[in-house]
């Protein structure tokens, strides 16, 4: 079997997906995964694929001292991951992105192996504007992204096929909600939003007068708390369950978690993440789902607990969300994207 290397990390949302491909590739590939000692890392760690850590350095946004020695340390990064494509003779890399795949990316054009990527995103991310002129195609989640490269290809976004599949009642008693109120699943982000938390934990007792809530909040972020019918998790592997126990979610807009909650026409509050040092990826997609009727959308300056609870409750009583979701023919793009792949590896 040929050997492909994934890449793609500084966030859950470049590494999940990669994630969603590993059962159908790991049956044709020898697979291997090269990012940082972050979070992708313990993403991947259960899926007992060969990992290579590489240092790789983040551009700060905005005027920062530390972005001077950027090229230095990222010229260290290629070489690093140079001597890790050799060791494993790789025959293809797939890239998803983020800061922690552009070192795989570059150094992957400088041995001549072929590099497919794939963005998330509405709107590029800059690791993927600049690998794209070394990928044989970029493939996008959205139709309009494609047309951003001049090797764009749209497929729709991987999503893991298992939280499709999961039971809501053995969900609901995995977490211990009766089942006689709707579930609110709060979803802060892959290293938790404080803006997000803070306004949630705000308006928590008057919000467990409609819903049972379970919280994902981050590492770190867990409160000490006795509330009935609230349930903190740090992280949650078993993302099946958390779905499948959800009547209504609240959730920042990054593209993994919004496809999925889209697929599976869970009704959605979006709170995108805005502030300088984004380029205002969330807040795009959170409006081409909200221009849709498939979501709705809180502005992070408009957010307090006050108008958080208020939103999630026009958002409970609002029946056009559920009906657009009904009528939602968003499907995965694990298939075409792994025929890209294939075509890739011939």
């Amino acid at each position: 079997m040929k050997n492909l290397v994934l890449t793609g990390g500084g966030s859950a949302g470049h590494a999940v997906p990669n994630a969603a491909l590993i059962p159908a590739l790991r049956a044709k590939y020898n697979l291997f995964y090269m990012g940082t000692d972050g979070i992708e890392k313990r993403i991947i760690a259960p899926y007992g694929i060969p990992y290579c850590a590489i240092s790789c350095t983040k551009l700060v946004r905005g005027f920062a001292l530390s972005n001077f020695a950027i090229p230095f340390r990222f010229l260290k990064s290629v070489k690093e991951a140079e001597r890790a494509l050799a060791a494993v003779r790789a025959d293809g890399v797939f890239s998803k992105g983020g800061y922690a795949a552009l070192p795989a990316v570059v150094a992957a054009a400088r041995l001549h192996i072929p590099v497919l990527s794939h963005e998330s995103d509405l709107s590029p991310g800059l690791a993927n504007r600049i690998a794209a002129k070394r990928c044989l195609s970029v493939l996008t989640s959205f139709p309009k992204t494609a047309k951003k490269f001049r090797r764009g290809k749209y497929t729709g976004a991987p999503l893991r096929e298992e939280l499709f599949s999961a039971d809501k009642d053995a969900a609901r008693k995995k977490y211990g909600f009766s089942g006689k109120k709707p579930v609110l699943l709060a979803l802060g982000g892959g290293s938790g939003s404080r803006t997000v938390n803070g306004a949630l934990r705000g308006a928590l007792f008057p919000l467990l007068d409609t819903f049972d809530i379970l919280h994902i909040c981050g590492q770190g972020n867990v409160t000490e708390s006795n509330a009935c019918g609230y349930r903190q998790r740090e992280f949650e592997a078993d993302m099946a369950s958390a779905y499948a126990a959800a009547d209504c979610a609240l959730s920042r807009a990054g593209a993994g978690a919004a496809f999925e909650l889209i697929a599976l026409k869970i009704p959605t509050l979006f709170v995108p993440l805005e502030n300088r040092r984004t380029r205002g990826d969330q807040a795009e997609n959170a409006a081409y789902f909200a221009e849709r009727g498939l979501a709705a959308v809180l502005r992070e300056r408009e957010l307090t607990p006050a108008s958080l609870r208020s939103a999630l409750l026009k958002l409970k009583e609002d029946g056009s969300i559920p009906a657009a979701l009904a009528d939602c023919t968003l499907r995965p793009g694990n298939e075409a994207i792994l025929a890209a792949i294939d075509e890739m590896m011939r």
